[in-house]
């Protein structure tokens, strides 16, 4: 082949590229029919009948049946006792693979800045680490607030409402064992003259933040500066991550209906949706 129609057959190749990235991807319209199934079946979070998951997928039960039978055949779906349908082998091998591939940090980086730019409040991450309760993310808000967290922070898991949450889900003997540490800790029992024992009401306290999936310190234990956190829960059920807002006492309502806690919620359901916490309501998920 001579340099020019080399040259030009290159030029060819290279209009055939920006063309195909340029232009819409031609798809299959079958198989978007089929997959509006999957998605109505996974939004449902639990097995449906042929007539229920039609009508979640917005087609006729008649129009349904023919991709609901070729999913079974590929693996993607399969049918339970009762004749519902359900998510099939190969579903579950790939929910799974999505699943070990996910950083929940990285994941809920995101809706760390959004919750920080729509309430204009600080936002923050933490996980449950080795010491404990550790604020592993931290947006502050545009006005200046003093509030006295770091990343790497180790909360208390009696004293401030992000431990408070994580502790509310853990099992006693392993926070039993925690609690030993609490010294160690941002607030902790018996760190800088407080109490070297939760107070009477820890317990019953802890029972409220599982029921609601919400809890607050106010102007404790940081004086002028109030918190809201909420748990993000996995696909074994366990607190993965606690997200917080916090901002200066009395510029921001603080109650479980309030718009900042709201907001909150939504970030901590999404997330625990895509970390497989699926299959209950927006309030039950965990």
């Amino acid at each position: 082949m001579s340099a020019t129609r080399g040259r030009a057959a290159a030029r060819d190749m290279a209009h055939d590229v920006t063309t195909t990235q340029t232009k819409p991807q031609r798809g299959i319209q079958a198989l978007e029919s089929t997959g509006a199934l999957l998605e109505a079946l996974a939004a449902a979070g639990r097995p449906l009948p042929l007539n229920a998951l039609a009508r979640e997928a917005g087609m006729a039960p008649a129009k349904a049946h023919p991709h609901l039978v070729s999913l079974q055949r590929a693996g993607l779906l399969s049918r339970d006792a009762n004749g519902n349908f359900e998510a099939g082998a190969l579903s579950l091998e790939l929910g799974l693979m999505a699943l070990q591939r996910l950083s929940p940090t990285g994941e809920a980086e995101p809706e760390i800045l959004a919750l920080a730019q729509a309430t204009g409040l600080s936002a923050a991450m933490a996980v449950l680490g080795p010491l404990g309760p550790t604020v592993v993310r931290l947006e502050e808000a545009m006005r200046p607030q003093h509030v006295s967290l770091r990343i790497g922070t180790v909360l208390s898991l009696v004293n401030t409402a992000i431990g408070r949450t994580f502790a509310a889900f853990l099992p006693e003997a392993v926070l039993d064992g925690l609690l030993a540490q609490e010294p160690v800790r941002m607030a902790g029992l018996g760190a800088e003259g407080r109490a070297a024992k939760p107070a009477p009401d820890y317990a019953a306290r802890l029972t409220t933040i599982r029921e609601q999936r919400f809890d607050t310190a106010l102007s404790n234990p940081v004086p002028g500066i109030d918190t809201v956190a909420v748990p993000v829960f996995d696909h074994t059920g366990e607190v993965t991550l606690v997200l917080a807002l916090m901002g200066s006492t009395g510029s921001f309502e603080t109650s479980r209906d309030a718009s900042p806690a709201q907001a909150l919620h939504a970030a901590a359901h999404r997330l625990s949706w895509r970390f497989g916490a699926v299959g209950r309501g927006e309030g039950e998920i965990g």
